[in-house]
């Protein structure tokens, strides 16, 4: 039964991976995905496999200054915005000592200012039009534990977490839920290069993950589907593991 019909959904990096599989299962329950990205090709050929429910806008979110605008085109389009998913991110594996200032910037630039910057201008509209809103960050496994060689990466996503928290207490007396996915290892073509390529990493990985193997993007989706849902209306301020018991694992 589609009981979400007529939601609106944005997506960030909407066109591939994780983000394309929580689009996808967005879709599947008659929500109106809009996913959000750099690369029109990527975005052009997630909607054509996703159909009539997916719109795509091309946005480069570090330039802060086009969020308002973007925001403000998409409920001149479709209304309203009922769902945010934060999962646009980058990394960058580097020994610490050789990270530069640029370098470390530009991580947080990505995965933390954006995030808060589009978030703001969302929740406004939220607030504006009175609609119960979620909102779902999305974490790393970088933040339960220390990762060697991704530094920026960490502190980005520890920051997410702190501000999931910090949002929750804040926007939830308003009906608006804000919750965090840290997804474990999970088997996209960005995981798969880096783990092929560090046979002694990828079975470190195997060997602290109880259930012994990778998680599906559609893990993800499943889980964004559930915090984005009435399912979930008692829930807000979590963050989520979905690692195949990686993070608690010895």
């Amino acid at each position: 039964m589609n009981t979400q019909q007529n939601k609106v959904a944005i997506i960030t990096g909407g066109g591939s991976g994780i983000g394309f599989a929580i689009a996808e299962k967005f879709v599947q329950n008659n929500i109106l995905a809009i996913i959000i990205g750099r690369d029109q090709q990527k975005l052009d050929d997630a909607k054509n496999k996703l159909g009539e429910l997916c719109q795509s806008f091309s946005c480069n979110l570090n330039n802060l200054s086009d969020i308002p605008n973007l925001v403000n085109d998409i409920i001149t389009s479709y209304g309203q915005i009922d769902i945010l998913v934060n999962n646009a991110g980058i990394n960058m594996k580097k020994e610490f000592t050789e990270v530069t200032n640029e370098e470390f910037q530009k991580i947080i630039l990505t995965n933390l200012t954006a995030v808060f910057s589009l978030s703001r201008e969302v929740v406004k509209c939220m607030l504006e039009k009175q609609t119960k809103g979620s909102i779902i960050n999305i974490s790393s496994m970088a933040s339960q534990y220390g990762i060697p060689k991704v530094i920026a990466y960490t502190a980005s996503k520890s920051a997410i977490e702190g501000m999931t928290r910090a949002m929750a207490t804040e926007l939830s007396p308003k009906g608006i839920r804000v919750n965090c996915i840290a997804p474990g290892f999970i088997a996209t073509d960005m995981s798969a290069k880096a783990l092929n390529n560090d046979p002694e990493r990828k079975a470190k990985v195997m060997g602290r993950t109880p259930m012994g193997k990778m998680g599906l993007p559609s893990d993800i989706g499943d889980a964004a589907m559930f915090l984005a849902s009435d399912t979930a209306k008692y829930i807000t301020g979590v963050v989520l593991p979905v690692d195949g018991g990686n993070s608690v694992g010895f």
